[in-house]
């Protein structure tokens, strides 16, 4: 018979996280963690993919995956349409969070903190890097809404490509950027026997402080 759920695990060897290792700065080893899962050939998903989680008017929790498109100080970005489920959630409740699993390299991150909307101008210049047919679909596409089915949404695109036969293809104005600010940050790395370690970062007055949470 085939193994149980309840008698499926894993044992984490691959390594481990100590503080004399950690920078004191979350974004510097959040950065150090993304090129690893980027150039690991044991990484089977798209580093940059994540578990974006909201909050609707009636405190139900959402989550889905997204692509985070950039980090800097001032937080992490993505990018959606803002009339979707995810933006009249993130407008009732500007507050996410957000989790990256690298499996390959037995390692987690959770980032939480207010979410505000990017610059027109930033939201502008990725939209325009973005290859045509992406930016025709978040013409055509109601996201969130129902459609009668397949053929629906290939219409909208039709008439969408014919409407910019002749015109530039511009950024649509509910469709842009959002940043999350992140005010903490968690490490996990997996460890033998279910002992993995976390490190806990948490914005205090502008500065980060560190803690060791038991798994």
């Amino acid at each position: 018979m085939p193994l149980s759920l309840a008698q499926m695990r894993r044992n984490y060897t691959l390594g481990g996280l100590q503080e004399a290792e950690a920078p004191l700065d979350p974004l510097a080893l959040f950065a150090q963690w993304l090129q690893q899962a980027r150039e690991t050939e044991r990484e089977p998903v798209e580093a940059n993919s994540m578990h974006l989680a909201t909050v609707d008017r009636e405190g139900r929790p959402h989550c889905r995956v997204l692509l985070l498109k950039g980090f800097d100080e001032g937080g992490f970005t993505f990018f959606g349409n803002y009339q979707s489920a995810k933006g009249q959630e993130l407008a009732a409740n500007p507050y996410a969070a957000m989790t990256f699993f690298w499996p390959g390299l037995e390692r987690q991150v959770r980032i939480e903190g207010p979410v505000t909307r990017l610059d027109p101008q930033l939201s502008d210049a990725y939209f325009d890097s973005r290859p045509e047919a992406s930016r025709l679909g978040a013409w055509a596409s109601p996201q969130s809404r129902p459609l009668a089915d397949r053929g629906e949404l290939q219409a909208l695109l039709a008439q969408t490509i014919r409407r910019f036969v002749e015109q530039p293809l511009q950024r649509p104005e509910h469709w842009g950027g959002y940043c999350l600010t992140p005010e903490r940050m968690e490490f996990w790395q997996g460890r033998a026997d279910r002992l993995h370690d976390r490190l806990d970062y948490r914005s205090r007055g502008g500065q980060w402080a560190r803690q060791r949470l038991a798994p």
